[in-house]
């Protein structure tokens, strides 16, 4: 009897395996592209943290581990906190191997594009990042916002294929002083 039981658990076993394996690691059964190792959101900082200032950078520096199954195709940012909307110059955004203080390889941007409604950036690179790659992406608003406060981006990143499943990185974190809070005016 225990024998039976053994059986039927392996046989029961053995077929949900074959059932719900995916042809590839990195697929589900309804061909969804997914990051086997999450990318990380590492740094987030901008070249000037003074409000009003003109033409600051905000870099986002992303490790996708050697591990990640798949390529990253594209990111979305999107403001979740801060008062005022920000305005981007969409063709000046850049891409480059490294951090900011280590810059290594450009890497080839196809398109930056702007949803006003959900305050949203969208990059999608030319050549995708590779696993086992750090990288930063250069965004440049017109200006940091008029009033100082604390502004919060959500990253999102997305694997190559043609039914991605995006990951949710968390959020970058940009702290600007003066204007009306009170600070540093």
């Amino acid at each position: 009897m225990r024998q039976l039981i053994l059986r039927i658990i392996l046989t029961m076993t053995s077929l949900l395996t074959v059932v719900c394996t995916p042809s590839s690691a990195e697929q589900f059964v309804s061909r969804q592209t997914f990051f086997t190792k999450p990318p990380k959101l590492l740094d987030v900082r901008t070249t000037f943290n003074a409000a009003r200032v003109p033409w600051p950078t905000y870099y986002y520096t992303i490790d996708v581990p050697s591990g990640s199954g798949e390529s990253l195709e594209y990111i979305k940012i999107q403001k979740r906190g801060g008062s005022e909307t920000l305005n981007y110059f969409l063709d000046r955004t850049i891409a480059f191997k490294g951090t900011p203080d280590h810059r290594g390889e450009a890497l080839a941007i196809k398109s930056t594009l702007w949803d006003e409604e959900t305050e949203s950036l969208t990059i999608t690179f030319d050549t995708l990042v590779s696993p086992g790659t750090t990288f930063t992406l250069g965004i440049k608003p017109k200006r940091n916002p008029e009033n100082g406060g604390i502004y919060l981006f959500g990253v999102t990143v997305f694997p190559q294929g043609q039914n991605p499943l995006g990951l949710y990185l968390g959020n970058g974190r940009l702290h600007f002083y003066g204007g009306d809070d009170g600070s540093l005016d």
